[in-house]
């Protein structure tokens, strides 16, 4: 029997593929928000680390693990009479409705770690209104026990704050649960936190990236339940 009893995922790149999502969804949004105007959405693109002619993230973007605050703080001075609170209203509205690329099929996937008895979690650095949009398109939000955002009251990764709420919410203790991410942000979270770390290669990160933040990096979600059924009590 596994040693671990709580999984908390991260949500974009892990559960979900990062780049058939946002490079896709990033390219459209900045096209609406600057009225068609590709030299503008070229130009907001680059502020955010978005290539929008090659619709590519580089791997140091402020999209891929920081907060959507931190991202109006990028965009706004490419933005002038846009106030922050508008722009991160705008950004939370669309992000919410991004079509989202599974890693894996996520309902058997899940039911399948809740079967075997454990407690899940998604701690995100996306807006929890947003992300619990996303859980829902994919029918999953009520797999797990537990679902916070940058703005949930727990702070953001790599703070452990999300995950230390989560192991508040179940009563589980840390060094029995394994934080599961695609970014190092991801990773210090659950080492701060006391936590085993797993990292995925569905997000920008590659394993290199990843494999010293980390017990073991796998290609994607699917092989957590056999990495998990080889740690052993």
């Amino acid at each position: 029997m596994s040693a671990f009893r709580g999984i908390v995922f991260d949500k974009d790149g892990t559960l979900f593929d990062f780049a058939s999502t946002w490079e896709v969804w990033a390219q459209g949004f900045l096209a609406r928000l600057c009225d068609g105007d590709r030299a503008a959405a070229a130009a907001l693109g680059a502020s955010i680390g978005f290539d929008y002619n090659a619709r590519r993230f580089a791997p140091d973007s402020v999209v891929i693990a920081a907060t959507p605050g931190d991202i109006v703080s990028a965009m706004l001075p490419q933005m002038p009479g846009w106030a922050p609170e508008a722009l991160l209203d705008v950004i939370n509205d669309e992000a919410a409705k991004a079509v989202q690329a599974p890693a894996v099929p996520l309902v058997p996937f899940l039911q399948g770690l809740r079967g075997a008895g454990y407690h899940l979690g998604v701690a995100t650095n996306d807006a929890e209104m947003p992300a619990r949009a996303h859980l829902d398109q994919a029918g999953v939000t009520g797999l797990f026990d537990f679902i916070a955002g940058f703005d949930s009251g727990h702070g953001g990764k790599p703070a452990p704050g999300q995950l230390l709420a989560f192991t508040a919410h179940t009563g589980l203790a840390p060094e029995v649960c394994v934080m599961v991410g695609d970014s190092a942000h991801d990773l210090h979270a659950g080492r701060a936190a006391g936590m085993a770390c797993v990292g995925v290669l569905t997000g920008i990160a590659g394993h290199d990236d990843l494999a010293p933040h980390a017990d073991v990096v796998m290609p994607d979600i699917g092989g957590l339940p056999d990495w998990l059924a080889g740690q052993g009590a």
